[in-house]
């Protein structure tokens, strides 16, 4: 395979041997590309398909020796950096699987838009697993340089705009989006990620190809009306979170590179760019209907400006 791919204003080429399959939420970035260099316009978004970055999968029976300073370490990932003599800062990687003691994949970065991929080749069928496939990519060290980043959230779109429901797993993301569905006709575009981005100056939900256990995957761009973050409750109670209140928050639920200081820096200038013009609520929640009207009162009141503010 020899395809091009746009996530968010990310475009790549990724090419890869027939026996490796991008899942199939992963072709849902497919970007048809016809030679020309022209751009297109799909799901209100512009998409120029011309790759800025190629990525080459090969398979192998062993993954080699990683050349560099180990800068991160955890039980599925080791990361390793390594200078060239022009100057530039590459990046390697071992990936994992949490539980399984085995490396699964190998990523090295050979150029500043280059990235070769050694993939075992007992373990090609688990790439039909969303993350495990998208992992091999290390996208967000290429998303943070295009000023987009990658949100724990089930994305719903109401009346034409997005609200994002973020909160650490197990808390009720894909519960309330289905709350919202069933009592307001919503819409859940990505039960489980969204890439951040601007576009035409306003920030936008845009797709991801990983959308964890809910099944709900669509590569749509829309404006986001509020970030609501979660948590359960007796009683449903909703007030607007002043930035530097939200600023953890919204910082824990984001795809962060800690290891890389200047992607770092920039995610938290992102962040804080992004609490600058788009509201966030706090929801305590029951499972009802109450909670759905609770927080559709609370986005009313972002229009006239009279929901209350919970001090930082």
């Amino acid at each position: 395979m020899d395809r091009i791919f746009q996530i968010g204003n990310f475009t790549f080429r990724l090419c890869c041997p027939d026996e490796v399959t991008p899942p199939e939420n992963f072709m849902k970035f497919v970007c048809e590309f016809d030679g020309s260099g022209q751009s297109e316009m799909r799901d209100g978004a512009e998409h120029i398909c011309s790759p800025e970055y190629t990525y080459h999968i090969v398979v192998s029976d062993d993954l080699p020796q990683v050349e560099g300073k180990i800068i991160a370490q955890r039980q599925d990932l080791t990361v390793f950096r390594r200078e060239t003599e022009q100057g530039e800062s590459l990046e390697s990687r071992l990936i994992g699987v949490k539980g399984n003691p085995e490396y699964y994949a190998c990523y090295r970065e050979v150029s500043g838009n280059r990235a070769e991929v050694i993939l075992v080749r007992d373990r090609i069928a688990e790439l039909h697993i969303d993350p495990m496939f998208t992992s091999l990519l290390a996208l967000e060290r290429r998303l943070v340089k295009k000023n987009s980043m990658i949100l724990h959230c089930a994305y719903v779109e109401y009346q034409g705009e997005a609200i994002l429901f973020s909160a650490p797993s197990e808390t009720g993301k894909t519960t309330q989006a289905n709350l919202w569905e069933k009592y307001r006709g919503s819409r859940t575009v990505n039960g489980d990620r969204s890439l951040l981005g601007k576009i035409n100056g306003r920030w936008t939900a845009q797709g991801w190809p990983v959308c964890g256990t809910s099944e709900v995957c669509n590569n749509e761009a829309i404006p986001i009306k509020a970030v609501v973050m979660l948590s359960q409750a007796k009683e449903n109670r909703v007030e607007r979170l002043t930035p530097g209140h939200t600023f953890p928050l919204l910082y824990s639920q984001i795809t962060v590179n800690k290891w890389n200081t200047p992607d770092h820096i920039h995610t938290m200038d992102l962040i804080e760019d992004f609490l600058g013009s788009v509201p966030v609520l706090h929801l305590g929640c029951t499972i009802s209907e109450e909670a759905v009207i609770c927080l559709e009162k609370a986005l009313r009141g972002l229009d006239r400006e009279t929901l209350p503010v919970q001090d930082a």
